[in-house]
């Protein structure tokens, strides 16, 4: 059970009865973790504009999705695990490069970079050293793209740390975390 009120439509005050209907309506549901942010809906609302807008960048979805469950599995957030497992296969990730991407890496040298770049930011609260952003470069990617693995990496934090604070109840096909190596 969360243990933050996880708001819906039959506890929902109009603005965000508003929001939630609109998630609904892209999405085909509101997953668990949108009804925990809406208890605040300036919350909610930055949270999607930010989704929104580095969602507009150059970095693939499945290279998204790859940062995602890189940082869900380090983080360990099973809430975020299971949802991006789900997100992942939708974007064409299969379980072998879903595996990869929980351990740390991918089966594409130019993702497994990104992946690892991320996991780098994520760990050393973005402290990453020279020859961590000139390999992320080497692998092909330039500024643009670096700054939005950083973006991305931040996003997945956010979700990861509402996920684990709410211990908000899985509403994907729950897969279990790996233990800590």
């Amino acid at each position: 059970m969360s243990r933050i009120n996880v708001v819906t439509p039959e506890n929902a005050n109009a603005e965000q009865k508003a929001l939630l209907d609109a998630i609904h309506s892209q999405l085909g549901m509101v997953p668990n973790f949108l009804k925990v942010f809406a208890n605040s809906p300036a919350a909610l609302r930055a949270f999607l504009g930010l989704h929104g807008i580095a969602g507009e960048g150059s970095l693939e979805a499945q290279t998204r999705e790859r940062i995602a469950l890189a940082l869900a599995q380090q983080n360990a957030c099973q809430y975020c695990v299971s949802a991006h497992t789900a997100i992942g296969r939708k974007a064409g990730l299969d379980g072998a490069e879903i595996a990869a991407n929980r351990a740390g890496t991918s089966q594409d040298t130019k993702a497994a970079a990104a992946v690892k770049f991320a996991r780098a930011l994520a760990e050393h609260s973005g402290e990453v050293t020279t020859a961590e952003i000139l390999e992320v470069r080497k692998a092909g990617y330039g500024d643009a793209e670096i700054v939005e693995i950083i973006t991305h990496v931040g996003l997945n934090i956010l979700s990861n740390i509402v996920g684990k604070a709410s211990r908000v109840e899985i509403d994907f096909p729950k897969v279990e975390l790996k233990p800590a190596a």
